[in-house]
């Protein structure tokens, strides 16, 4: 059922996308009710895991003249982008702080569920065991994010399937020259177990069609992404996965099915690698967290996402 929920929560937020920045038609009619959509549409955003519409903060006038102390853990790819949030709230409220950790997605789950947090970040979808363990968990999707397939900067692939994709992060395929690239040994570089960002990889990558796989056994390991970056930026042969939001000169880009991992791409539905960024609390939020988000879906607050990610709104 909150799979079904967070389906109608897409549907708006790419239709509010597509009128406010004019890109391609995603064949979404707001006429058509919303299950039918959700099973008719084909929508690229759909099911990326946004929980009750009833959760959407509705946009209001910023508050100002606030004090105390919001907290906030979690996903290290939501980190950055909170962060930038936060500097900008507080510039507005200069009585408040915000403090920013990371520790990763399901860090984010636990420290929201167990209100040891006032936001939790979370960059993949919520499980319904994380559902179950905390039933008061609501969802707030603040943005949405590609993951794109980057390289060494020497090395340059032909664009690949997604198929391919999945049997070289696997490690069923071992040699760039079997997908039409230079003879030399692929090094996968991957982040870790209970990186949001490494699960919406597994779950849009590993996952994706028959048969299911799992991660090559040796790959490198890295505890965030700005170092899966160095790592690729560094190491001969290597190809990892990065955010859209660490994207560099330091690394090159592989297209996918002939797109490249770009804005533009998934918005038109030609980039299948993406997922939503989310902050989550545990039953409603207090009054300073619920600013906080008011002022993120804000058009300035999502004006600051826009600048590296795909905006919620």
């Amino acid at each position: 059922m909150r799979r079904k929920l967070f389906v109608l929560s897409i549907l708006a937020i790419v239709v509010g996308i597509l009128f406010s920045a004019c890109t391609p038609d995603l064949s979404l009619e707001p006429a058509v009710p919303a299950a039918e959509a959700a099973e008719e549409a084909g929508d690229p955003l759909e099911d990326v895991g946004v929980t009750d519409t009833d959760n959407a903060v509705p946009q209001q006038e910023t508050a100002t003249g606030l004090s105390g102390q919001i907290q906030v853990a979690g996903s290290t790819t939501v980190q950055p982008l909170t962060e930038k949030l936060a500097l900008a709230f507080m510039e507005l409220n200069p009585d408040l702080v915000i403090e920013v950790q990371g520790g990763g997605s399901s860090v984010g789950v636990t420290a929201a569920g167990e209100g040891t947090v006032n936001l939790g970040q979370v960059s993949r979808t919520i499980k319904e065991s994380e559902f179950e363990t905390f039933p008061g968990l609501q969802v707030y999707p603040i943005a949405f994010d590609g993951i794109a397939i980057v390289t060494h900067p020497d090395l340059e692939l032909p664009s690949i399937s997604l198929d391919q994709a999945k049997r070289i992060f696997a490690g069923e395929i071992t040699n760039y020259a079997e997908i039409g690239g230079p003879d030399a040994e692929i090094i996968v570089v991957s982040r870790e177990e209970g990186s949001g960002t490494r699960a919406a990889f597994d779950e849009l990558v590993l996952e994706a069609g028959e048969p299911e796989m799992e991660m090559a056994e040796t790959a490198l390991l890295q505890q965030s992404n700005g170092q899966v970056r160095t790592t690729v930026a560094t190491t001969p042969n290597a190809i990892g996965y990065l955010s859209f939001g660490f994207l560099d000169e330091s690394v090159n880009l592989v297209e996918i099915d002939g797109f490249l991992p770009t804005v533009e791409n998934v918005l038109s539905g030609n980039y299948p690698v993406f997922r939503p960024l989310n902050l989550l609390t545990n039953g409603d939020p207090d009054e300073l967290s619920q600013a906080f988000l008011d002022f993120i879906l804000s058009s300035f607050g999502q004006e600051l996402v826009s600048e590296d990610y795909i905006p919620a709104r």
